[in-house]
């Protein structure tokens, strides 16, 4: 179990690493590159747009890697998407600027991001699948939560090595090649993980699907037709967890450098100290998930998120490095209560012969619903007015809300609880 969970974990990093540089780099540099004849709100919302795009492509790519997965087995899945993503993202730090060769600027840009997002799509399921299949019943959201710190590690790698050249280079310098290393840099780190994952063996569950012949012919057909509404409410619950992250990692960045005007090095290191902290507290919530189960947590992660949204944004607006740091802290802690047992809640509410597609496409719908579109929300939002931008609140806490009805919803799957592997009226209970 080590060794999966640590070849999930490292996969996991790689892939976020390279998904979370682009969404930096997009509040830092990308608008004044690539979209020089805008304003700058309007270069930003349009940086934020093909930042947006990953997200689109994302339920595309859990539907190709989910049959894959469901089809051709788990691992199979870890080593295409992983390859796909970085391969995306050493190419987006080779794009020319808008200066250079015009709009073809964009629209490579626009379609690179496009594939990372086709390769993150496919990456999470496979992730979780691998180390929850291997692990002991009653210790599998621990497990499955290494994939889930994996996020952390690479947002922490991103911003860190966006911090020191933002922080060790002149302002001409970082906007002209300094932005670029950490996507080249995306090239090793992606070899590394492939290199870890080579000796990983296919989960028991896949292999006895497989040697049974159980396997599911169209894995989507199924989970349309079969567990349709399943699928739309854990697509609707997990979509806080995406608008509260990206509202913390993305829009607060560029609200803080362009509105407040902080320093762009205060305001990295103030959301990678909040980062940090979420990404050790990942396993101990996942413990609680395994001791008290994955619902309540996600109830009790749901409604922090939902209280805290007012506050967090008026603890921004002050520009202060402490009281932003709390505001996000607080923010990620609701995240990751919810996000810590969601790589075993998931695979758990769909049956194994459909799970990989079933649990990779509701999470990655639910980027869709919660992430593409807040930092571009929150920034429209936030304009104009030197008050707090008390609009963003009201969104990230209407999107709470639902996301809480939509948990309600849900029923318990740990081991040992009451209502374990019953599925919501209508639907076949995951064998």
């Amino acid at each position: 179990m080590g060794r999966v969970a640590a070849a999930s974990l490292a996969g996991t990093a790689v892939e976020f690493y390279d998904f979370y540089v682009y969404g930096t780099a997009a509040a830092l540099v990308l608008g004044p590159l690539f979209f020089p004849t805008f304003s700058p709100l309007a270069g930003t919302l349009a940086a934020f747009g093909t930042f947006a795009v990953g997200f689109v492509s994302r339920p595309l790519g859990a539907v190709v890697f989910g049959h894959v997965g469901d089809r051709r087995g788990r691992r199979t899945v870890m080593f295409a998407s992983l390859a796909l993503t970085g391969a995306a993202t050493v190419a987006v730090g080779c794009v020319p600027s808008y200066a250079v060769i015009g709009p073809a600027a964009p629209v490579l840009l626009l379609v690179l991001r496009f594939l990372q997002g086709l390769g993150l799509g496919g990456e999470w399921g496979g992730a979780v699948l691998l180390a929850g299949e291997h692990a002991p019943e009653r210790r599998r959201a621990l497990w499955a939560s290494f994939p889930q710190i994996g996020p952390s590690v690479g947002f922490l790698l991103a911003n860190g090595v966006m911090l020191a050249l933002s922080a060790g280079l002149s302002d001409a310098a970082f906007r002209s090649w300094g932005w670029r290393v950490p996507f080249w840099a995306a090239g090793l780190l992606a070899l590394g993980g492939l290199l870890l994952r080579s000796s990983l063996a296919e989960t028991p569950q896949f292999r006895e699907l497989a040697e049974t012949g159980r396997r599911a012919g169209a894995p989507l057909v199924e989970v349309v037709r079969r567990q349709w509404r399943l699928l739309l409410l854990t697509a609707g619950a997990l979509a806080v967890g995406y608008a509260v992250f990206y509202a913390v990692s993305t829009w607060a960045l560029a609200y803080g450098t362009e509105r407040l005007g902080v320093s762009r090095t205060v305001m990295l290191g103030c959301v990678m100290a909040a980062v940090a902290v979420k990404g050790a507290v990942t396993p101990f919530a996942a413990v609680l998930g395994d001791r008290y189960g994955r619902r309540p947590m996600c109830l009790a992660g749901c409604a922090v998120c939902a209280l805290w949204m007012f506050p967090m944004v008026g603890l921004l607006h002050t520009g202060r490095p402490a009281l932003m740091f709390l505001a996000m802290l607080v923010a990620l802690l609701g995240f990751i209560t919810m996000f810590a047992v969601v790589g075993a809640y998931l695979p758990e509410l769909y049956e194994p012969r459909v799970r990989c597609t079933g649990a990779a496409v509701g999470y990655n719908l639910a980027g869709v619903l919660g992430g593409a579109l807040t930092p571009v929300v929150a920034t429209t939002a936030a304009a104009g007015g030197s008050g707090p931008p008390w609009a963003v609140a009201a969104y990230l806490a209407g999107i709470a809300v639902v996301s809480l009805g939509c948990f309600a919803l849900l029923p318990e799957t740990a081991p040992g609880t009451a209502s374990a592997r019953r599925a919501p009226a209508g639907e076949p209970a995951p064998a």
